[in-house]
């Protein structure tokens, strides 16, 4: 049986961002008081990081951590507003001149069948005739640039192996066990499921025990969204979360446990693209979402007891009670610890929210990324066991980086891995429809200005020996030795 297969490692980019995040994330949940921010900010210089790339142990300066607080506090993207700027040159060639690209690119028409190496040796020997064309750069500046351009072996051999993707490891900080409470509105919430005492009718006819999602506000203890489910999937999660988005804010901070549905992928890049500090519970640990639990006994002692004389309830009455009693009841008494309504606390409270996106821009947040190898020869590639196609102006990339949503296949896109821009749709492999014989034409493959798109022709190779090896012959009749065979009497 093969390991299961896990999420792909994200750009260094994106890993830097997400350590920068995480360093200032403290201060933008919970703002420190004026004339406070450099003792934050010199207790955060104390402390150590690990390294995105190397995992070693890491401090930052004060004026570093201030800057990144600094670019991200008003920022509504936090996460890619602390991301690394890009080069200006990015994706081009500075080594490689004009040239020689057009050498190189006229050479590769006439053999798209040579080995990346021997395309090398060949421009070795060009320059050495012709000094004109500027300085051989490396073979490794070479072969990067072919591969960018699509200047790749015809017949190439397809490699199915892929990288294994690491796991990233958890920040686990050993701390006495005290309460807490953040000071401000949206500055965390809490999130997590609840298997229901009582078993519900469901539509196919069967008995079946419902799940409550409920996320819930650590200052206010306000439900900022509740609802049964007949499963506890990502799906579900992603659902119900965003309906609380947009019925309250986008929070700085979300705590839940490690179940499969809050470390999927698809949540935790989400929240990363939303700007919101995941802060997972630590194993066996259940008294850091206390909090939930609290409320998770009000909903058995008082809700589910005043259902007790109805003796079918189906999930749409069980949906409609529970948002009636957290709204009427709950919302409106007196909590022991706040002495205030979770209303009213909700209400008067310094807040931290930030107004929440639309239902298209959600949906494109709560979607995991990963890295495909095309396959050339039909360009298509294969996610969640499914082929999709590729629009040809990009069938000279070599790996792709998409985002999905495991539960809507509807919404695949390719994304520019190093900026997260959305570049086209991907849609999956029609095979009846390409049944039809017809064909479209193969359009510009969508590469830099300073580099030319490869158009193998179907003319045959130019006369006469290649360069490399009437260079070697030369050489070989300079030495003044004979070759090294006996000739048959049909050759003199």
């Amino acid at each position: 049986m093969s390991p299961p297969r896990t999420s792909t490692p994200p750009p260094a980019r994106d890993q830097w961002a997400r350590l920068r995040f995480a360093v200032i994330g403290p201060l933008l949940a919970s703002p420190p008081q004026p004339g406070q921010l450099q003792a934050a900010l010199k207790a955060l210089a104390e402390r150590d990081w690990q390294h995105p790339i190397s995992g070693k142990p890491r401090r930052f300066g004060v004026s570093t951590i201030e800057r990144w607080y600094y670019q991200a506090r008003r920022q509504h993207d936090p996460v890619g507003a602390l991301k690394p700027k890009l080069r200006a040159d990015a994706g081009r060639s500075r080594v490689i001149s004009h040239a020689l690209r057009t050498v190189l690119t006229e050479q590769y028409r006439a053999h798209p069948a040579w080995s990346l190496l021997l395309h090398y040796d060949n421009l070795a020997a060009k320059v050495a005739e012709a000094p004109a064309l500027g300085p051989l750069p490396s073979y490794a500046t070479v072969r990067r640039y072919c591969k960018a351009c699509g200047l790749v072996r015809q017949p190439r051999r397809r490699q199915r192996a892929t990288d294994g993707a690491r796991r990233a490891a958890e920040r686990l900080e050993r701390r006495e066990v005290r309460s807490f409470e953040v000071e401000h509105v949206h500055g965390l919430w809490h999130l997590d499921f609840h298997h229901g005492s009582r078993q519900v009718l469901s539509s196919d006819g069967q008995w079946r025990k419902p799940i409550l999602l409920a996320i819930l506000d650590d200052r206010s203890r306000l439900i900022c969204h509740l609802q049964w489910y007949l499963d506890e999937t990502t799906e579900t999660l992603v659902h119900g979360l965003c309906q609380a988005f947009h019925k309250r804010a986008l929070p700085r901070a979300l705590m839940s446990d490690n179940g499969a549905a809050m470390t999927a992928a698809a949540f935790t890049e989400g929240l990363e693209r939303l700007g919101i500090l995941h802060q997972p519970t630590l194993p066996y640990s259940p008294h850091q979402n206390a909090k939930q639990e609290v409320f998770w006994a009000q909903v058995e002692g008082r809700l589910m007891a005043m259902l007790e004389g109805q003796p079918e309830i189906n999930l749409r009455l069980l949906n409609e009670a529970t948002l009636a009693w957290v709204e009427q009841e709950y919302h409106r008494r007196i909590h022991s610890e706040l002495d205030q309504t979770p209303m009213a606390v909700y209400l008067n409270a310094d807040e931290v929210g930030r107004p929440a996106p639309d239902n298209q821009a959600l949906a494109a947040a709560f979607r995991q990324q990963v890295m495909r190898r095309q396959r050339r020869t039909d360009g298509t590639i294969s996610l969640a066991g499914k082929r999709f196609e590729i629009p040809n102006a990009y069938r000279h990339l070599e790996q792709l980086c998409l985002r999905y949503a495991p539960w809507d296949l509807r919404t695949v896109s390719l994304v520019d891995a190093r900026t997260g821009a959305d570049l086209c749709r991907v849609h999956p492999l029609d095979k009846r429809a390409n049944a039809d014989q017809r064909r479209r034409a193969l359009a510009p493959t969508l590469v830099s200005g300073d580099r030319p798109t490869p158009q193998p022709s179907s003319a045959p190779p130019p006369p006469g020996i290649a360069v490399l090896l009437k260079q070697l012959m030369r050489e070989h009749a300079a030495t003044g030795l004979p070759p090294a065979y006996l000739p048959r009497p049909e050759e003199e």
